[in-house]
C-alpha cells in the first residue's frame, strides 16, 4: 500500500487534486507530486467572478484560478480549468435562494461538496482514469477493517472541516483522500514554503464565494427580485412591534439590526414565510433540545433504520463543538436528535453533523438538514 492507502505503487497511481487556488490544495498537489504520484490538478470555475475577482478573503474568486494555475506550473503538473458555472448555479445558488425565501438558513458549502465537488468532479476524476481524488480539506479518512473508509475529525480542531463534509457518501469516501487531515495549518504553510509555493502566506477564504460583500439579501434580490415582501415583526404573543422589508434580511438568533425595542434584548426566534412575519423574543426562547432532520446521510455501522436512541454527539453550527445527544432514525430516512443540554440559535436549513462521540478525533456518522426545531418555551399564541 502507498501513502494514500491505494494498492498500486505511487508512480503507477494517478491522483486528481481539486485545486482551489488556496495554500491548502496547492500543498496537497505538491506533497503528492513529491511522494511520486501522477498528479493532475483541476480547478473549477463556479460563477461569474465579477466583483469578487480581486476581493481579499473571497472563496473561489477569479484570482484563485490564476493562483492555482501558477502553483501547478511551479509544481510541473498538468492543470485544467473547467467551467462548472451552470452546474453550480443549478445545484447550489438556486437552492440557496429558495431556502432563504422559505425562512431557512442554508449552508451552501455543504451542498457544493455534496453535488458539484464530490459528485460531478469525482466523476470527472474517474473519466481521467484516476485512482483517487484528493482535496485540501482538513478532515481525516481511515480504512475500515471490513472494507471501505471512515470519515473522522481532523487532527487540528481549529481547522476541522468535517461539519461541511457529513454528506459525503460511503462510495465517495472510498475514492477520496484528504492528505491534510493529520496536519496543522502551521505545518501546511511551512510545507508550502518548503515546496517553493508563492502563495504560502495567502490568507484563508472567509466568505461564501458567490456572496460578493457577505450580504445574502443582495444575492436573493438579484435572483428573486419580486419574492421578498414586507411584513410584521411580532413578539411571542403575536403583538406587532414593527415592520420589516423581507424575511431574507433576518436569520434565527439574530439580535442586531431588528429595528424594534423591548424591555430586554430581543432575538429572532422564528421566521414565518407564509405570513411574512419575523417572530422575536428573549434569548431563552431560542433554547431547544429536540431537532428533526431530513436528507439524512448515514455513515455509521448497520442500516440507518435500525438506529434507536443511539448515544452520539452533534454539531448544529460549524463554530460549535460537538454536544452529547441521542439519535433515532425513522424508516422514512428522517431522524430525531435529542440534545443532552439545550442549544440556542438552531435554525431550519442549517446542517447537523453527527459523530460517534465528542472527542477530538471522533468518527463522522453522517448528518442531515435541520427541518424542525422544537423550542423549550411554549408555542406563541395569537394576539388578542
Amino acid at each position: 500500500m502507498n501513502a494514500l492507502d491505494l494498492p498500486k505503487p505511487a508512480h503507477e497511481t494517478r491522483v486528481v487534486v481539486a485545486m482551489s487556488g488556496g495554500v491548502d490544495s496547492s500543498v496537497v498537489a505538491g506533497l503528492l507530486k513529491r511522494q511520486g504520484f501522477d498528479v493532475v490538478g483541476v480547478t473549477l470555475q463556479l460563477y461569474d467572478h465579477g466583483a469578487a475577482t480581486h476581493r481579499k478573503g473571497a472563496c473561489c474568486a477569479g484570482q484563485d484560478i490564476n493562483d492555482a494555475r501558477a502553483a501547478a506550473e511551479h509544481l510541473a503538473i498538468p492543470h485544467y480549468v473547467l467551467d462548472y458555472e451552470d452546474r453550480f448555479r443549478d445545484a447550489v445558488i438556486e437552492k440557496f435562494a429558495e431556502s432563504y425565501l422559505a425562512g431557512e438558513t442554508p449552508i451552501p458549502c455543504v451542498e457544493c461538496n455534496r453535488t458539484v465537488k464530490f459528485r460531478d468532479l469525482l466523476g470527472l476524476a474517474r473519466d481521467l482514469d484516476a485512482d483517487a481524488l484528493a482535496t485540501g480539506h482538513y478532515v481525516a479518512s481511515r480504512a475500515l477493517s471490513g472494507g471501505g473508509r471512515a470519515l473522522h475529525r481532523a487532527l487540528d480542531p481549529a481547522r476541522d472541516q468535517s461539519y461541511f463534509l457529513y454528506a459525503t457518501t460511503a462510495e465517495q469516501l472510498a475514492f477520496l483522500r484528504f492528505p491534510l487531515g493529520e496536519m496543522s495549518k502551521i505545518e501546511t504553510r511551512a510545507l508550502a514554503k518548503d515546496l517553493g509555493l508563492s502563495l504560502a502566506e495567502k490568507p484563508d477564504s472567509q466568505d461564501i464565494c458567490f456572496v460578493p460583500q457577505g450580504r445574502y439579501s443582495d444575492v436573493i434580490a438579484r435572483l428573486r427580485p419580486d419574492a421578498a415582501r414586507p411584513g410584521e415583526i411580532v413578539d411571542l404573543a403575536g403583538h406587532v412591534l414593527g415592520r420589516h422589508e423581507g424575511i431574507v434580511h433576518y436569520t434565527v438568533g439574530q439580535r442586531r439590526g431588528l429595528g424594534v425595542a423591548g424591555s430586554e434584548p430581543l432575538y429572532v426566534v422564528r421566521l414565518e414565510p407564509d405570513t411574512a412575519r419575523v417572530v422575536v423574543g428573549p434569548r431563552t426562547a431560542l433554547a431547544t433540545t429536540r431537532i428533526r432532520l431530513s436528507d439524512l446521510n448515514w455513515l455509521g455501522e448497520g442500516p440507518a433504520e435500525s438506529v434507536r436512541d443511539l448515544p452520539v454527539a452533534v454539531r448544529v453550527r460549524s463554530t460549535r463543538p460537538p454536544r452529547p445527544a441521542t439519535l433515532t432514525i425513522g424508516p422514512d430516512g428522517t431522524a430525531e436528535v435529542v440534545l443532552a443540554e439545550p442549544e440556542d440559535g438552531v435554525s431550519p436549513g442549517q446542517a447537523c453533523a453527527i459523530y460517534g462521540d465528542d472527542g477530538p478525533r471522533a468518527r463522522v456518522l453522517g448528518g442531515g438538514t435541520i427541518r424542525r426545531v422544537d423550542a423549550l418555551s411554549a408555542r406563541p399564541r395569537e394576539a388578542a
